[in-house]
């Protein structure tokens, strides 16, 4: 079987941090959320994989070049327009049904489904194509799937309210497909799964088969769910590939990170190469550090992710928000529940609660 990654979305919900870097390599515990996909993939011997690309290609092509380092053949297939996520597949129909059956998966989410289960479940339910589900809390952020007695799809609801909701199944965006399936989407133009080919299947009187992802599945394409997923990776809620084996205090320390003993650490915390955490500083898990970041004494960081490069001066303290690669939070600053995207710069001594700051801002006053 061969799988698509679809990567070439702007990735507008998780701005400010997409200005700059693609949605699929946003890090998750400090490698691209691509990269788990890929990985997923890759461990469950599927190694022909397309990817399509949009908004900065060049940086998702020159970090994982033919994939021969993650074990699998990885193409590209760059889209000048696009061409939505049925009309992306459909641009690699060639490729993609070589083998017949293929996978389709979206390229921002964390999971550690299993894939063989997936397609175990397709090829029992013998309809053209089939949808992976998982329950959610509140459907109001998703698509989500009514099935019928059978356990196919019945219908479908877009975001509905918790009142309105029928279903708390969320579509997941991973797909498996016979090539017929694929067969209906017409080439050349923007063609989306959900809004056109799977009702167009359903009004025709075709069956959909669903299976219920009983593992871990999250949408990383809006800041909260970033956060979350980060944390949940921490925490060790899905199964993804960390530095290393788990410690007992759940501190994950690169060795070549230089920690001051004086510094108080507490898990769950992943802290990256070549950071420099100064005595006095306080990292409160669950925190991940990219590589380089410096925590200069005094300050604090809890309950968020830090990208790379980003410097914490003396005395200032982060607390639920996501700091961009490179940016530099001031001498006794404070920043919120907040999103910094990248070389930001916030000065000594501002406030920055519940705000999300553009790449390359200087911030010289309380945000708020």
């Amino acid at each position: 079987m061969r799988a698509m990654v679809m990567a070439a979305g702007l990735g507008t919900r998780l701005h400010p941090l997409t200005q700059l870097v693609p949605k699929p390599m946003v890090p998750v515990v400090n490698r691209p959320a691509l990269y788990h996909i890929l990985r997923l993939l890759a461990g469950h011997g599927i190694r022909d994989v397309v990817v399509n690309l949009h908004h900065f290609p060049d940086t998702i092509r020159s970090y994982f070049g033919d994939g021969g380092e993650l074990g699998i053949r990885l193409r590209y297939s760059f889209e000048e327009e696009l061409l939505g996520t049925a009309g992306g597949v459909k641009n690699n129909e060639e490729f993609l049904t070589k083998e017949g059956t293929l996978l389709v998966m979206s390229g921002d989410s964390l999971t550690d489904i299993d894939l063989e289960a997936l397609l175990e479940a397709h090829h029992a339910s013998g309809t053209p194509a089939t949808l992976a589900l998982k329950q959610v809390d509140d459907p109001s952020q998703y698509g989500v799937v009514v099935q019928d007695e059978e356990g196919c799809v019945h219908s479908f609801q877009e975001k509905p309210s918790r009142e309105e909701a029928l279903s708390h199944l969320c579509n997941c965006g991973i797909y498996v497909l016979e090539p017929e399936a694929l067969a209906r989407v017409p080439a050349g133009t923007f063609y989306d799964f959900g809004k056109q080919l799977w009702p167009e299947m359903i009004a025709a009187g075709e069956r959909i088969g669903t299976y219920e992802v009983t593992g871990y599945w999250n949408d990383v394409g809006d800041l909260g769910e970033y956060l979350n997923s980060n944390f949940a990776a921490l925490r060790g809620e899905v199964r993804v590939e960390m530095p290393s084996e788990a410690p007992t205090t759940s501190v994950w320390i690169d060795k070549h990170a230089l920690v001051k003993s004086e510094a108080a650490v507490s898990g769950p915390v992943l802290i990256g190469s070549d950071c420099w955490i100064e005595e006095g500083a306080k990292v409160t898990g669950p925190v991940v550090l990219g590589g380089g970041c410096v925590v200069e004494a005094g300050a604090s960081v809890q309950r968020s992710v830090v990208w790379g490069g980003a410097y914490l001066a003396e005395g200032s303290s982060v607390n639920g928000s996501i700091v961009g690669r490179a940016a530099r939070v001031g001498s006794g600053a404070r920043i919120e529940d907040s999103v910094l995207g990248e070389r930001c710069l916030v000065e000594e001594g501002v406030r920055v609660a519940g705000r999300s700051v553009d790449a390359r801002t200087e911030v010289r006053s309380e945000v708020e």
